[in-house]
């Protein structure tokens, strides 16, 4: 039998990446401290030529490559250039953090950038061997991310929880991955959806069986409850430019790693895993709105607002309709843009030797800088589904997908808990512009930082008044 090297064009952007970041690590040993702005800068030019690359070999049609552990589609690729722009971003944002901190290494940026390559792969998984490589190079990422001030005990404690967690979680996906691998004989997913297709008896036990621990495993990688615990401790111990990371771009993965394991691989079984969704998204629509009512600290309550907003992500993917799929990556992309915005502002009000950790941090932000205020206000009005704001009609479509498969209960339990989670996005907004600042001196920006920023915080507000190019956009990469 005569061997058939892979088609390697496909990849291209994986590889530029990976060869980007190991260039960078080698690089910045030989930087000085007052060079380290060299490191960032190849960064981001890594971030930029990968988005290059992926419109320069699109293709419509599908294809699988590496020997059936890759695929490259319309999805794939919509996925990739979002988790580009949302990285840039964090990249951006985060600069005067790190330096202010002595934290302006390039372990962050090397790291940030595996995490992104972690990314990619995930999102063009199409085998459970590579979902499984491409979940845990960004797990790897993130745990030494999260202990990147190894002089803060609570970042330390922080990475030990999730670490813990997480090996927990990973143990969990790979049962499942092994229960399926036994009761299909392949771990391509295409194998596996024409196996669970033609499955009976015994071997449709076993694959459920799989399947719940595959669940478990995703819904730990997610957030969603009962499986969330590691996501405040995380958020709040973590360093903001870290939490920043860990809130935006990997949302985008964790979407379509259960586009590719739940909808492509096991569609055949989705009345068994619509189920555990829909006590998933209870769940979480539940415990986030509520425990975030009584949070004093911002970055818990967006922790908690997090586990929310994985609820009406969820609400998308278990109506199993194309509609609704569209709407859960409408949904995700619009959450992803939301989050690198929320938090792009904490770490605007933190300075040398000040963590701006606490909603009392935001009393009077509006005499300080009227525009910052303005812009946090639209980004949190926009969280909790205000009208003409893009996160409105992000609700508005998920809820719709599931009212059309005739769950109506389960979307007005999602109106409920969008009107309680109002209290605590609106809360911030009255501490910007009704309580007195404990502080007096005006916030100032880098200009670069206040462009990105404002860009961010308008772009909800154009998405809010005219969603139909992003849906339609949504729409058309499942299509393809």
């Amino acid at each position: 039998m005569n061997f058939v090297p892979p088609d390697f064009m496909p990849l291209l952007p994986e590889l530029f990446v990976v060869t980007l970041a190991c260039f960078i690590l080698v690089v910045d040993v030989f930087l000085e401290e007052r060079q380290r702005h060299i490191t960032y800068g190849l960064a981001q030019l890594t971030l930029l030529g990968a988005a290059l690359l992926t419109l320069a070999t699109y293709v419509h049609a599908p294809t699988i490559t590496m020997f059936g552990h890759y695929v490259r589609d319309t999805m794939g690729d919509v996925l990739k250039l979002c988790i580009y722009l949302a990285t840039a971003a964090v990249f951006l944002y985060s600069r005067d953090y790190l330096r202010q901190r002595n934290l302006f290494k390039g372990e962050y940026y090397v790291l940030g950038l595996f995490g992104v390559l972690g990314m990619m792969v995930m999102v063009s998984a199409q085998s459970l061997l590579s979902v499984y490589l491409g979940l845990e190079l960004l797990s790897l990422s993130l745990y030494a991310l999260v202990a990147i001030d190894r002089d803060s005990p609570v970042a330390s404690e922080a990475a030990m929880k999730y670490f813990v967690l997480g090996s927990i979680a990973s143990g969990m996906l790979l049962y499942g991955i092994s229960m399926i691998y036994g009761a299909t004989g392949s771990v391509d997913l295409q194998v596996i959806a024409e196996a669970a297709a033609a499955a009976r008896g015994m071997e449709t036990l076993v694959l459920v069986f799989g399947l719940v621990f595959l669940v478990v495993g995703l819904a730990f990688k997610l957030g969603a409850v009962p499986f969330h615990m590691w996501v405040p401790d995380v958020y709040q111990g973590a360093p903001t430019s870290v939490t920043l990371y860990i809130g935006s771009a990997p949302k985008l993965a964790a979407f379509a790693l259960l586009m590719r394991v739940l909808v492509e691989g096991l569609g055949a079984l989705q009345a068994d895993w619509q189920q555990m969704l829909i006590i998933l998204v209870v769940l979480s629509m539940a415990l986030g709105n509520l425990v975030a009512i009584v949070q004093t600290n911002i970055k818990r309550m967006l922790a908690y607002s997090t586990i929310s907003h994985v609820g009406f992500l969820l609400l998308g993917i278990l109506a199993g309709t194309p509609e609704g799929y569209a709407a859960a990556m409408f949904y995700t992309i619009v959450y992803v843009l939301m989050a690198v915005g929320a938090f792009g502002v904490v770490i605007v009000l933190s300075r040398s030797g000040f963590e701006a950790e606490n909603i009392d941090d935001f009393k009077g932000l509006n005499d300080r800088n009227p525009w910052l205020a303005f812009l946090m206000m639209v980004i949190m009005m926009s969280m909790a589904g205000v009208p003409f704001l893009v996160g409105f009609y992000a609700k508005w479509v998920v809820l719709q997908a599931i009212v059309n498969i005739g769950l109506v209960w389960l979307a007005v339990l999602g109106v409920v808990f969008s009107v309680i989670g109002a209290f605590y996005y609106l809360r911030v907004v009255r501490c910007m512009y009704f309580d007195q600042p404990e502080q007096s001196e005006p916030i100032q920006m880098r200009l670069d930082t206040e462009i990105a920023i404002s860009a961010n915080g308008l772009l909800l507000v154009a998405l809010g008044l005219y969603p139909t190019a992003l849906m339609t956009w949504c729409a058309m990469a499942l299509a393809g």
